[in-house]
């Protein structure tokens, strides 16, 4: 589980998820002992997190979609990791 990006305390992984029950491009970002998956549209998948950084993560995501998505595809796909600049 790649670190691909991190920013106040917000650690963004990516998991390769083959089989697994997520079948949308999604993250996972942790903050303390928060967690939480959420596609590239906005959809949480699992998990929970303090709105604040949520709305944080959400803007990033927002930010760098086009990033992210090649991020996804390059995991997925032969295990690539692309780092990604976080919020400043």
């Amino acid at each position: 589980m790649p670190v691909i990006s991190q920013f106040y305390g917000i650690l963004i992984y990516l998991y390769l998820e083959i089989g697994g029950h997520h079948n949308k491009p999604h993250i996972h970002a942790k903050y303390n002992e928060y967690e939480i998956s959420i596609t590239f549209d906005g959809e949480i998948l699992n998990g929970k997190m303090p709105i604040k950084q949520r709305k944080l993560i959400e803007a990033w995501i927002e930010i760098h979609r086009e990033e992210l998505n090649a991020a996804w595809h390059a995991y997925n796909s032969d295990g690539e990791i692309i780092k990604i600049k976080g919020l400043e």
